[in-house]
C-alpha cells in the first residue's frame, strides 16, 4: 500500500515536500521492466554503453540547473550541492576511461598442463539495488551505478527519503536518454522500501549506517546475493612531532567540520605529538571560529545546517557526555535554532576514550584533540575503535607518514592531507572493522565488483585429460 512521506526543509525547518513511496505492485512492476530490458544493454559491447553514458551525462548538463536547486532544498547548501551535480560529469568520464580496459575479456593463457589454455569473460550480475544516504545524495547514489550500468547490469536506486526532491528533476534526465531510461530507475521511500529493493534484486550495494548496513547484509545473505557496504566511520588524524602544526591544524580543522562534518571520510579524531599540543589547539581553535555558518545567506558561510534533525541531537548527546566527563569545549558546541539546525564549528580537549564523541560516529563540526605522548602511543589511541574506514597521518617526510600509517587499521591513509578518499579514486582500499564489507569502490574492483568471473578452459590439442576418457591406454 502506497503511504505519503512529509519532508522536512533542512535550512527552514519546514514541512514543505511530499512524496507516495511504492508499494509492493509498483516495484515488483518497475523490477521486471528492467529485468526486461538488462539482457539487450548487456548485449551491447562496452564501447556502446560507453557512448550511451556520454549521451546521459549531456542529459544531465541540460538539466543540471533543476537537480542543483532541488539538491540545494534538501540539503541546505549551495556550494556543495553545485560540486555534486558538477561532479556527475567526471564520474562519467572516469567510468568510460577506465572500464573499458577493466572489464575486457581475457587473452587465453596456457595452464600448467600446457594443453590446456583457460581465459576469463565476466558476466554482469543483472539487476543492482543502489541504497543511498542523505549527507551526499547524488554523489553517492551515482558513483556505484555508473560502474554497475557500464558493467551491464540494470540499477534501480533508492534514496534517502531525508532527500528526496534532487530525484525528480534527475529522473527528468533520464527520461531524455531511452537507452539509461530503459535499465536505470530511482523509488524513493523510507526502509520498508530499501528492503524489498534488496529482496528484488541480484547484487545490493549501501552506503549508511551500521545497524541498517548489518540488516541489508543480512537480507543479502538469506538471498544468497553479494553485498557491498561502505558504513560508518570515526577516522583518525595524527600529527607527529615532524609535522608542519600550522598546516597540519588548518588541514585538519577544515577536514573535520567541511560539509558540516556530515561525510564518512570527515577526521572525527585528533592526536597531536604532546610538545605541539598547546600550540596545534590555539591553531585549531583560530581556524574553526573563522569558519561561518550559511545563515541568513545561505551563499555565504561554509557550515550548513544539519541535513537530518536528529542528527543534531545526537551530536549535543555526545558532547553534553564529553563535557559531563571533564571535556571542554573552546569554541562552539550550542545548537543554533533559525528553524533549521546549525553548529558552529566545535573544538574539544581534555577527550578521552571513555566519552561517546571518541567512539561513536560524530557526523557534525566537531574537533576533539588528544594529546599523544611518542608513536607507539599514538597508533594505539587510532587504532581503538571499532571502526576502520579512512586515516590521516602529518609528517615531516613521506617515509615516515608511510611508515606509521602501515601500522594504522584503516581501509585509505592520507599522508599530508585529508580525506583524499573523497577526491582520488584510483586506488583500491578495503573498508577495517564495522565500516564495511565487500569490494572496494575504488580502482579495478569499482568496475569488477559487479560483474562475476567465468573461466572458459579450452583443449587445444583435444586429448582428453580424464584417463577414463583415454581407452585405457
Amino acid at each position: 500500500m502506497s503511504q505519503e512521506v512529509a519532508v522536512r526543509n533542512p535550512y527552514t525547518g519546514e514541512l514543505d515536500f511530499s512524496f507516495t513511496e511504492p508499494g509492493p505492485a509498483t516495484l515488483q512492476r518497475i523490477g521486471e521492466r528492467l529485468r526486461g530490458a538488462q539482457p539487450d544493454w548487456a548485449a551491447l559491447d562496452i564501447g556502446e554503453r560507453a557512448a550511451v553514458l556520454n549521451k546521459f551525462g549531456a542529459c544531465l548538463q541540460k538539466h543540471a540547473a533543476d537537480i542543483t536547486a532541488a539538491l540545494v532544498a534538501d540539503t541546505g547548501r549551495t556550494q556543495v550541492a553545485a560540486m555534486e551535480v558538477g561532479g556527475l560529469q567526471g564520474f562519467i568520464r572516469r567510468t568510460v576511461q577506465d572500464a573499458p580496459q577493466v572489464l575486457a575479456p581475457g587473452m587465453p593463457r596456457p595452464a600448467q598442463v600446457p594443453l590446456i589454455h583457460g581465459a576469463a569473460n565476466r558476466k554482469p550480475y543483472g539487476l543492482v539495488g543502489n541504497i543511498s544516504p542523505w549527507n551526499f545524495p547524488i554523489i553517492l547514489s551515482f558513483l556505484d551505478t555508473f560502474p554497475a550500468l557500464i558493467a551491464g547490469n540494470a540499477v534501480v536506486i533508492k534514496p534517502s527519503e531525508v532527500t528526496p526532491r534532487w530525484t525528480e528533476p534527475l529522473k527528468a534526465a533520464i527520461a531524455d536518454c531511452p537507452e539509461i531510461d530503459a535499465v536505470l530507475d530511482i523509488v524513493v521511500g523510507t526502509g520498508k522500501v530499501g528492503a524489498m529493493v534488496t529482496d528484488m534484486v541480484d547484487a545490493i550495494v549501501f552506503t549508511g549506517s551500521v545497524a541498517t548496513g548489518r540488516m541489508v547484509a543480512e537480507a543479502a545473505a538469506r538471498n544468497f546475493i553479494p553485498a557491498n557496504l561502505e558504513l560508518g566511520g570515526k577516522d583518525p588524524a595524527l600529527v607527529l612531532a615532524s609535522a608542519d602544526i600550522e598546516y597540519a591544524a588548518r588541514t585538519i580543522t577544515f577536514s573535520s567540520v567541511q560539509s558540516t562534518g556530515q561525510a564518512c571520510q570527515s577526521l572525527e579524531r585528533v592526536y597531536v605529538a604532546q610538545e605541539h599540543y598547546e600550540r596545534f589547539v590555539e591553531l585549531a581553535v583560530g581556524h574553526a571560529e573563522s569558519l561561518a555558518i550559511n545563515y541568513p545567506d545561505i551563499n555565504h558561510g561554509v557550515i550548513g545546517p544539519f541535513i537530518f534533525e536528529q542528527q543534531a541531537y545526537k551530536v549535543k548527546e555526545q558532547l553534553d557526555d564529553a563535557v559531563s566527563k571533564g571535556a571542554k569545549v573552546l569554541c562552539g558546541g550550542e545548537i543554533l535554532d533559525h528553524g533549521g539546525l546549525w553548529m558552529r564549528p566545535t573544538v574539544l580537549t581534555g577527550v578521552t576514550h571513555d566519552m561517546l564523541v571518541m567512539q561513536e560516529e560524530t557526523f557534525g563540526p566537531v574537533v576533539p584533540i588528544m594529546p599523544f605522548t611518542d608513536v607507539d602511543h599514538a597508533v594505539e589511541l587510532a587504532n581503538d575503535t571499532q571502526y576502520g574506514l579512512s586515516a590521516a597521518v602529518f609528517a615531516g617526510s613521506d617515509d615516515e607518514g608511510r611508515a606509521v600509517a602501515a601500522r594504522i587499521n584503516a581501509g585509505a591513509v592520507s599522508i599530508n592531507d585529508a580525506a583524499l578518499t573523497a577526491m582520488i579514486h584510483e586506488f583500491e582500499h578495503d573498508s577495517f572493522g564495522y565500516s564495511g564489507m565487500g569490494r572496494s569502490r575504488a580502482g579495478a574492483s569499482a568496475y569488477t565488483r559487479f560483474t562475476r568471473e567465468q573461466s572458459v578452459m579450452t583443449n587445444v590439442e583435444s586429448k582428453a585429460l580424464l584417463a577414463g576418457e583415454l581407452g585405457g591406454g
